[in-house]
């Protein structure tokens, strides 16, 4: 039987988010990235989803290490979870593993972490795997994508892209090493998927700049620009332009502020002595001297931008001749939320710049004539199209199909299906544990769908709680006493309030006297009365509790 790997996705690949790939082979398993997900609408009260885990952590006796091609939360943000349950060797670039230092020291978890800096083309050994990191741009810097070499062959992972030919940095994606990689051999290309619905070439960072001057040199008032924290690039213009329009800078948002201070201490980023000032200084220059650099980009409604535009800041008051400029993408599912703040923000009287309106921003991920390129460079044998919903997914199998590759050579799966691999022939493999594991506050899988669905009741329709006090033969001693969220105002319903409890009172008093006491048969009676009052009286079904104490 010919020798085998496997790649075996616990999250990426079907959705936006929550990215980790196991590549195994024999009892050796490595991971790349380990990354969570913000919830959506339908996770109620969730913080965050992470990857499950289960795989992994019953081959740990084998379990290599994990490593990472760059420091967006979808690629870094579940490690901590891992880590606390299998403490393995982590890998990054410097400004990942700075990134990643401060998120576990907040878990506690920083002084037992192995953490092992890689550098593009120095090659490393985990198990019988040599990898190599290779450079690409993406919208944040130190991002990486991997070569790794196996018994098998080589497997390529992009990790997130794009071909950006003149990068702020001056470090373009190593186009040259792909092309090598691809003239020695490359069994399996696994490519970003995120934009294969743009058609031709993501534009370049450096445009995203010179289109901002041009907003810088027509703004005569206060300028607030909300980005990602982690986009250390478009940082760097902005504070760039700052000191070249005579505007001081002040920081919002702690992500911001630690990853600039990070960034600068890395030297990824270049700081104006001077430039950057506490916010309660900056507020009393002149409106034309001031920029505000902040978080919020997506509406989150604590953000300093959502304050901003409900008129909740502590410092700042949008006014008339304010331009704001949202210089980042909305991620889908966000588009109501920011919707809401732009309004809001207009209606203050700020001139409002976003990625509808204004060219404002450029992606971090590549479009169609990118994708096609890195299947020329690396001329892979199979291809898994990786990092993006369905939807993204089937149109990049397709468009590897419209560059020549054989179908068969073209596998679409999602989270929990693997791909088999070896030097002459390739099968998907279903079956792995591959769910998604929700984080509420300190509980970790604690929450599943019997809880989600309580909290959307609760959250549709209300409740109703409703005391009792028995007797041993199921008399009422005291109550029954109702209160009541989310269904009607107490305050103003006491006459209500007096009918339902003589409805479940009615109720109650219907039992035959021979009918034992029964805790839940006395609740069941409860709930039914309280239910059919509150469906007659105004056609809703709040979540009853009913609370019944012996004496």
């Amino acid at each position: 039987m010919e020798p085998a790997i496997r790649l075996i996705p616990l999250g990426g690949l079907g959705e936006i988010g929550l990215n980790m790939m196991l590549v195994e082979f024999g009892d050796d398993l490595i991971a790349v990235d380990c990354g969570l997900m913000f919830p959506d609408d339908e996770l109620p009260g969730v913080d965050y989803v992470i990857p499950d885990f289960t795989y992994a952590l019953e081959r740990r006796e084998g379990f290599r290490g994990v490593v990472l091609t760059h420091g967006h939360e979808d690629h870094i943000g579940a490690l901590p979870y891992l880590l606390r349950a299998a403490p393995v060797p982590v890998y990054g670039t410097p400004l990942t593993l700075a990134l990643m230092r401060e998120k576990l020291r907040e878990h506690g978890l920083l002084d037992g972490a192995d953490l092992r800096p890689m550098r593009p083309r120095e090659a490393f050994e985990l198990g019988p795997f040599r990898i190599e990191a290779i450079r690409v741009t993406h919208s944040i810097v130190d991002g990486m994508g991997l070569a790794i070499d196996t018994p098998v062959g080589t497997v390529v992972l992009t990790g997130d892209f794009k071909l950006d030919p003149s990068p702020l940095d001056g470090e373009p994606s190593d186009d040259r090493r792909f092309a090598e990689l691809g003239r020695h051999g490359v069994l399996v290309l696994c490519s970003d998927s995120t934009n294969v619905g743009r058609p031709g070439h993501t534009p370049s960072e450096i445009e995203v700049g010179a289109a901002l001057a041009e907003r810088f040199v027509h703004a005569t008032g206060r300028i607030i620009l909300a980005t990602f924290a982690s986009h250390i690039h478009r940082i760097q213009q902005v504070l760039t332009l700052a000191a070249r329009f005579d505007r001081k800078v002040a920081l919002l948002g702690r992500s911001m502020e630690r990853n600039v201070a990070v960034a600068a201490e890395l030297g990824y980023l270049h700081v104006p002595e001077g430039l950057v000032r506490p916010l309660e200084d900056l507020v009393d220059l002149p409106p034309a001297r001031q920029l505000i650099l902040s978080t919020g980009s997506q509406g989150e409604p604590n953000s300093a931008l959502a304050l901003m535009a409900a008129g909740e800041h502590k410092y700042v008051q949008i006014a008339r001749g304010d331009l704001v400029v949202v210089s980042a993408r909305v991620i889908p599912g966000n588009e109501r939320t920011i919707g809401r703040v732009i309004n809001s923000l207009y209606r203050r009287g700020a001139e409002v710049l976003y990625d509808d309106n204004a060219f404002v921003h450029v992606s971090g991920h590549a479009s169609q004539d990118d994708l096609k390129r890195m299947l020329e460079l690396t001329q892979p044998r199979y291809f898994v199209p990786v990092h993006g919903e369905y939807r993204h997914l089937l149109g990049h199998a397709r468009l590897a199909a419209s560059t020549g590759l054989a179908p068969e050579r073209i596998f679409l799966i999602e989270d929990g299906a693997g791909l088999e691999v070896t030097k002459t022939s390739a099968r998907v493999i279903d079956g792995f544990p591959a769910g998604r594991v929700l984080v509420d506050g300190k509980g970790v899988g604690d929450v599943g769908a019997v809880v989600l669905r309580d909290r959307q009741l609760l959250a549709e329709d209300g409740v109703v709680a409703v005391a009792l006090m028995l007797d041993a033969t199921g008399r009422i001693v005291a109550g029954p006493d109702i209160g009541s969220r989310g269904v009607v105002y107490v305050k103003e319903s006491e006459a209500l309030l007096a009918e339902l409890k003589a409805a479940v009172a009615a109720a109650l008093a219907e039992r035959a006297p021979d009918e034992p006491w029964d805790r839940e048969a006395i609740g069941l009676r409860v709930r039914t009365a309280v239910r059919q009052f509150m469906n007659q009286r105004f056609q809703r079904k709040p979540v009853v509790l009913p609370m019944i104490l012996e004496v």
